[in-house]
């Protein structure tokens, strides 16, 4: 896995097997959302179907096709893999076919369950956990996560024809599609629309709102196992705190945390969770 993803400090601290594992499950899931956005397949929607073929010869025990399926498939019993978890995800990479904007964060949260804590659910099965509130920390975390990646991928996300933040937000906020459309156009010297600010400051907030949802569901009892998933949400958390630094200009360059600061964020947290248990 290359260093520059940011699960990549998170997946150092697990035992070989589970390492093994979660990056099975990683590139699976990457290559699925790939088939949608970034596949020059002229059939998207028959590349989907592909993935949902390759998902059924994993559980079912056939021989998969691709490299990513026969990397997963010897983890699947292993570690108890939920099916329905990786069909969610399908699902919810199958909507960025048909829906391209969302009238409600209802809307928007149902695309997230799907896209990022699914893949929270499948992770927390091979972290391993006692307490049934653990999923509901993967859950929380997952759209957690998601919002902070719409957050910063805004420009890019218009490139490509689609709004991910809720036309009631932007209601709400007094901003336009166009003033997004207008930043990314000047992308340079900070963003100047005091609407787009707004607009923005308010999906960041309701970023923080499920980190601390899931800070707050994490079992205590659990926490040592799941110091993987903390590193992410850890590293996700300063992808947002450089956002907001940065007077929410994601238009001018990709907001990112340099490689050693997430390799320090990574030995803070795992320190931390050290400590805790002793």
């Amino acid at each position: 896995m290359a260093q520059d993803t940011n699960f990549y400090y998170s997946f150092l601290v697990l035992p070989p097997e589970q390492r093994r594992a979660i990056v099975a499950v990683w590139r699976f899931c990457r290559a699925v959302d790939d088939a949608v956005d970034e596949t020059r397949d002229a059939d998207p929607a028959g590349e989907v179907a592909r993935w949902r073929t390759e998902l059924a010869q994993c559980f079912d025990g056939s021989t998969p096709r691709t490299d990513e399926g026969r990397a997963l498939q010897p983890f699947i019993g292993r570690f108890h893999l939920p099916r329905d978890a990786f069909e969610a995800l399908i699902d919810g990479v199958e909507m960025d076919l048909r829906t391209v904007r969302y009238q409600t964060f209802a809307d928007l949260r149902e695309y997230c369950l799907r896209v990022a804590s699914a893949v929270g659910l499948i992770s927390v099965e091979i972290f391993g956990y006692r307490n049934p509130r653990t999923r509901q920390y993967a859950i929380d975390l997952g759209v957690a996560l998601q919002l902070t990646n719409i957050l910063r991928d805004v420009p890019e996300d218009l490139a490509r024809g689609r709004v991910y933040i809720p036309l009631e937000d932007f209601a709400r906020c007094g901003c336009r599609e166009e003033d997004l459309q207008a930043e990314a156009a000047r992308a340079g010297g900070g963003v100047r629309s005091d609407a787009v600010k707004r607009l923005l400051a308010f999906e960041a907030e309701r970023a923080r709102e499920y980190y601390a949802r899931a800070a707050a569901a994490l079992p205590a009892e659990d926490a040592r196992r799941l110091v993987a998933a903390q590193i992410m949400g850890a590293i996700y958390r300063a992808i947002l705190d450089r956002i907001e630094r940065a007077g929410y200009d994601v238009f001018s360059s990709r907001v990112r945390v340099p490689r050693p600061r997430r390799a320090l964020i990574a030995a803070r947290t795992f320190l931390g969770s050290l400590l805790r248990r002793a």
